[in-house]
């Protein structure tokens, strides 16, 4: 657990040491007597750790919270019940499970919890990811999926996806000339960005707007435990600092999303540009002077400037970290298993041939590619949890889950749930996936790693395209080797806790150029 954590809960217990007694009233209080049961739902609460008084079990997650409810699950069942501060909360951790919340009940866990980063973050939770279920947010998807994450439009970025591969390409090709080992976490990050900031900024990520560190920043608070969302009336001493450095990456984040919509008002980009060729500003530029003229739906939400800005820094976050760790991730795991990389490069070049590199009309006839995805994304899920919120009190499995619980859904702990995945279960290995009919579009629940129902990612497409191009272009284009004489095993694979789950070290390698041209 952080220091920052653990110097606030310290400081919870010593000063909340004298309403123990009161606490233990409560307990009582809280649980009458048991010939009430009939009439008493939270006797049917699931089962969990006894809570601690004040800190109930937030001394309990560790650093890497899905490792440690994962174990915890193992004591306590699929699903567990935790009192973390003073917030009630599910711990889900099977995939039988997992497909009675987000299927059978979906609706009725359709909501997020409200944390303090949203205020920050989204302007108010006024974008998509952090929006309760609901009009408005149902309206910001939709302009999100036709506007940006739908087919045609994705097709459309081809030609920059392309462009930016083949730069990529081309710089690992000079570190072949000199054998020199690459950050390859970094080459893979720098091109996600640079992605994402041509479909929705028009432009390669540069200086001029000092994006890159405010990025960097928003992964960081998002990740982060915040303790005063679990005990929230210490949040005006703000402990952990957190909220004093959101309020900086609001300011800092403001500045430049301000200057970019400027930008682009002044040059009237929006309106002087064909359809085919506008960003996703110019698109949202055109549909809030659109909007606001018209008057036929009065129920559809009027885009402002506000919303805006909410919306693109939630395509920010989610977006430029995720298809970058999965990536990583993969190519982690195809380096320290020589055979799945030799059979990986064995398809390229039974499809693609040595005398190109891979084109996105190759990624369907690449099956073996798709068993390797897959895999990476069972054992390093896009997001480690799936957090919800239920709307009202429900019985699941026959446990009472009581109104405004936080539903974690443990899609790490899912992807290592051995009633699911029956053999070699902790193992790297993507033949598991050669005669079945898996995918991860929210239909099969032992791999949900974009979630499942109406809260499931709506980049899903996007970020799949990315990171399978990506990942056959590493492997197509280069031989890989660890430096400094290491071998595979060696790789160190340990993950830290934030948002996506990120490698604790970056992956470093040297590529050797095995392509005919």
């Amino acid at each position: 657990m952080s220091p920052s954590i653990l110097a606030a809960l310290f400081f919870l217990i010593a000063s909340f040491l004298p309403l123990k007694v009161i606490y233990n009233l409560c307990v009582i209080l809280w649980h009458p007597n048991p010939k009430n049961k009939k009439h008493n739902p939270r006797l049917f609460l699931p089962p969990g750790p006894r809570p601690l008084p004040i800190i109930g079990n937030l001394h309990l997650l560790g650093n890497l919270p899905h490792q440690s409810l994962y174990h915890l699950s193992k004591q306590h069942g699929p699903i567990m019940f935790l009192k973390l501060g003073f917030v009630e909360t599910v711990v889900v951790s099977s995939a039988q499970s997992a497909e009675i919340f987000l299927k059978s009940n979906d609706l009725v866990f359709a909501n997020r919890p409200r944390m303090i980063v949203s205020d920050y973050l989204s302007y108010g939770s006024r974008g998509m990811i952090f929006d309760d279920y609901g009009p408005y947010w149902r309206d910001v998807k939709k302009v999100c999926s036709l506007q940006l994450l739908n087919s045609s439009k994705i097709e459309s970025f081809a030609p920059l996806r392309k462009e930016e591969v083949e730069l990529m390409v081309a710089n690992l090709k000079k570190a072949c000339e000199f054998g020199e080992k690459v950050n390859v976490g970094a080459r893979v990050g720098d091109l996600s960005e640079n992605l994402i900031c041509r479909m929705i900024f028009g432009q390669r990520l540069s200086d001029e707007f000092e994006l890159r560190p405010l990025i960097k920043e928003a992964l960081d608070l998002v990740g982060a435990v915040n303790v005063s969302d679990y005990v929230s009336y210490i949040r005006p001493l703000d402990l952990q600092g957190l909220t004093k450095r959101m309020k900086a990456y609001r300011k800092g984040m403001d500045k430049v999303l301000e200057k970019i919509i400027d930008s682009h008002e002044k040059d009237n980009q929006w309106q002087i540009k064909v359809e085919k060729d506008k960003d996703f500003i110019d698109v949202l530029l055109s549909l809030m002077n659109n909007k606001s003229s018209e008057t036929e739906d009065s129920s559809s939400y009027v885009i402002d400037r506000t919303c805006i800005k909410a919306i693109i820094q939630d395509i920010i976050i989610g977006g430029f970290e995720t298809s970058a760790s999965s990536i990583e991730w993969t190519f982690s795991e195809l380096i320290r298993h020589p055979r799945v990389m030799k059979c990986l490069q064995e398809e390229l070049q039974n499809v693609v041939g040595l005398d190109r590199i891979v084109e996105e009309s190759d990624l369907p006839k690449l099956t073996y590619l798709d068993m390797v995805i897959k895999e990476s994304l069972r054992l390093y899920p896009t997001l480690p949890f799936i957090p919800r919120k239920n709307l009202e009190d429900v019985t699941v499995n026959g446990y009472h889950i009581p109104k405004n619980a936080r539903v974690l859904i443990n899609v790490w702990a899912i992807g290592r749930d051995c009633n699911a995945w029956k053999e070699n279960t902790l193992e790297f290995y993507p033949e598991r996936f050669e005669d079945q009919s898996v995918d991860f579009r929210g239909r099969h629940f032992q791999l949900i790693p974009f979630g499942a129902g109406r809260r499931s990612c709506p980049g899903l497409n996007l970020g799949l395209r990315n990171v399978k191009l990506v990942v056959a272009q590493l492997a197509h284009c280069f031989n890989w080797e660890m430096p400094n004489g290491m071998v595979p095993r060696d790789l160190d694979m340990t993950e830290t806790y934030g948002l996506t789950m990120p490698r604790a070290n970056r992956l470093f390698a040297v590529p050797t150029y095995r392509l005919h041209v």
